[in-house]
């Protein structure tokens, strides 16, 4: 399928998304028992997509969403750096060291199978109410996803590809650089990918329990109001910014990736 072909495919689901919100927000489908017109989606719970989109550039309009943009921004890319880097060691490690991975494996799992909203009041106390409560729950996130896709990747490379290596005489650094990085490459960018999400969510959630700024801190004010518009314009706020990030990861993936081969197309 071409770009254009599939960029306009994207574009028609969030038309239609958008379309069924706003008539099913603003079309009543008939009285109810009270007398009053019943929509299937009332505004009071859902708002309407165009009072979201005016709530959402009135906010950047006024410069109000600035500030409390940077500061998710700043604990979003500090948890996804620290979570990633970490991950991306440790797991290499773990791979190359199965002694290492048998001996800290339930551990790992234990501290995996751990809610991470049950870990943010604990930050907290720990980091207190700055950033960096944020940015630690958010490398929790991060950091269990990366590590997992690494520690396979490095395991899944072939044996074969390994034993020509090793004939060919290549030590266990050039192993590395060669062979285990190379392979464990592409699952590291699929992690990342992942890991951006995460490392937001970490962020917002931390915010949302206790700050007094960032995009969690406008969320979690507009939810205390009953003001459905400013939670959906702070929902749809933290989804382009996402979406930045994300295309900024896959504008590093790409020249990293050069070498891996493009699917086969055939004409029709």
């Amino acid at each position: 399928m071409s770009r254009p072909k599939l960029l306009f495919l994207q574009v028609m689901v969030a038309v239609v998304v958008l379309v069924f919100w706003h008539v099913f927000s603003t079309v009543p489908l008939g009285t109810g028992s009270d007398g009053k017109p019943y929509y299937l989606l009332p505004q009071f719970f859902f708002s309407t997509p165009l009072k979201v989109i005016e709530r959402v550039f009135l906010m950047f309009w006024e410069g109000t969403v600035y500030k409390h943009l940077m500061i998710t921004l700043t604990e979003a890319v500090l948890a996804f750096v620290i979570g990633a880097t970490a991950g991306v060691l440790i797991g290499f490690w773990f791979a190359r060291k199965p002694l290492v991975a048998a001996v800290f494996d339930p551990y790992v799992k234990m501290m995996n199978a751990l809610p991470r909203v049950v870990l943010a009041p604990i930050f907290a106390l720990w980091f207190g109410l700055g950033i960096w409560s944020k940015v630690w729950l958010g490398v929790t996130l991060v950091f269990f996803i990366v590590f997992f896709n690494v520690y396979q990747g490095v395991r899944e490379v072939s044996p074969v590809v390994l034993s020509n290596a090793r004939m060919l005489g290549m030590n266990e650094r050039q192993l590395l650089r060669h062979v285990y990085w190379p392979a464990a490459l592409s699952w590291v960018f699929s992690s990342l990918h992942t890991s951006v999400g995460f490392a937001v969510v970490g962020a917002v959630v931390g915010e949302y329990l206790g700050s007094s700024a960032g995009l969690g801190y406008l969320i979690h004010q507009a939810e205390g109001v009953f003001d459905v518009t400013g939670v959906f314009a702070g929902m749809v706020i933290l989804m382009i910014f996402v979406m930045v990030i994300d295309f900024c990861v896959t504008l590093i993936e790409k020249p990293l990736l050069v070498w891996r081969p493009t699917e086969t197309r055939t004409v029709q």
